[in-house]
């Protein structure tokens, strides 16, 4: 049995098609609807929503890559993000959430407050947590590192402290800007898994998807049945998009870890840059400009990096988390988490580690007032 993730990821597809072509690369399926060869009879595929033989391979991957039993594909990350909560949390449930998140999943919190009468708490990921459980406390959604000011999380800490007492809560943790090559949280004690697909697990800026990986059959089940009633899957081509990308995961995340590495390492002794905040693993980096430097003009002077919202491409991108991902966010909230006007967040890419420090360094020097 093949162990190592990455021949796993290399295989991925391989072996598909033996009866029918011996093709190497997994065919694409575009179809909705399958034929039935009589009543009470299936092929296994009846309906796209339901299932389709390219998601289907996709989903399977997925779930050796995060060792669960049930991978899902979703339209985007935030529709992995309501496939948990629309099957696991309903009226009256409480939840707990780490207090650094991106700002869209803050928003859909937010959102269901009001549409289904949900209640929330936020863990600053220094408390004692057990003290903010509840009875009604069903769900503790994590994310490590956090975005953007790159906080970790114990995962295995936190999970056996909490399933010592409370081993129904479920905890839930987004693991996009690791990916399994780095982190995975089921391995570590947590029961499900959700990616943002479109960033490292796509990885090339051409991919919208989310993922979500559970880890026993009662979840698997519970997910299941909501994806179907819901709808939120992810399409044909992009699942197989997505099944191509995975391929080279490893060796992508192995250059924007190394990248990082670097860039975190080397901005520290630039002039302009007050403070970097970086998780010591991987390719997502924030720093804070100093007050006396202008953000917009660091921005127009990019030449390599590009001024875009996302992350997790071969293209080195920047983001201002205030006006961007956590532009919803209360002032007050975003300034309580180090959100500020001069917080710059850089998911390195994949170019020449020191063409992207070279580019930093002469945008940060052009910002000066």
């Amino acid at each position: 049995m093949i162990k190592n993730i990455n021949t796993i990821l290399a295989q991925g597809g391989n072996a598909t098609d033996d009866v029918k072509t011996g093709a190497i690369s997994n065919p694409l399926y575009f179809s909705t609807a399958y034929r039935h060869p009589g009543l009470g009879q299936s092929s296994g595929f009846d309906y796209a929503r339901l299932n389709t033989p390219t998601r289907q391979l996709l989903e399977e991957q997925l779930a050796v890559l995060e060792q669960g039993v049930q991978g899902f594909a979703t339209s985007s990350g935030m529709a992995a993000i309501d496939l948990v909560f629309s099957a696991l949390i309903k009226t009256g449930d409480h939840f707990i959430t780490s207090n650094d998140l991106y700002g869209g999943t803050y928003r859909y919190f937010d959102d269901i407050v009001v549409t289904s009468a949900v209640q929330y708490d936020v863990w600053n990921g220094q408390d004692d947590i057990l003290k903010q459980i509840k009875p009604e406390t069903k769900l503790i959604w994590l994310e490590t590192p956090s975005n953007p000011t790159m906080k970790i999380i114990d995962i295995k800490q936190l999970s056996q402290k909490v399933k010592a007492q409370y081993p129904e809560i479920i905890i839930a943790v987004d693991n996009t800007f690791l990916t399994p090559i780095f982190q995975q949280p089921l391995l570590l004690g947590a029961d499900i898994v959700v990616h943002s697909a479109t960033k490292y697990l796509g990885g090339h800026n051409d991919i919208l998807a989310g993922a979500v990986i559970a880890g026993s059959d009662e979840l698997s089940s519970l997910l299941e049945t909501k994806l179907v009633t819901r709808g939120q899957v992810l399409d044909p081509f992009s699942s197989w998009l997505l099944i191509r990308s995975l391929k080279t995961l490893h060796l992508r995340m192995a250059c924007h870890n190394e990248n990082g590495h670097y860039i975190a390492d080397k901005l520290r002794d630039v002039t302009g840059v007050e403070k970097v905040l970086y998780a010591g693993i991987g390719g997502m980096i924030s720093f804070y400009l100093d007050k006396d430097y202008d953000v917009d003009a660091f921005l127009k002077g990019l030449k390599i990096a590009s001024f875009a919202e996302s992350l997790g491409g071969p293209e080195t991108l920047i983001t201002i988390p205030a006006v961007q991902t956590h532009h919803d966010m209360a002032l007050d909230q975003r300034e309580a988490l180090g959100i500020t006007d001069q917080l710059v967040r850089i998911s390195v890419g994949l170019e020449d580690k020191d063409d992207i420090l070279d580019d930093l360094k002469q945008a940060i020097g052009g910002a000066k007032l």
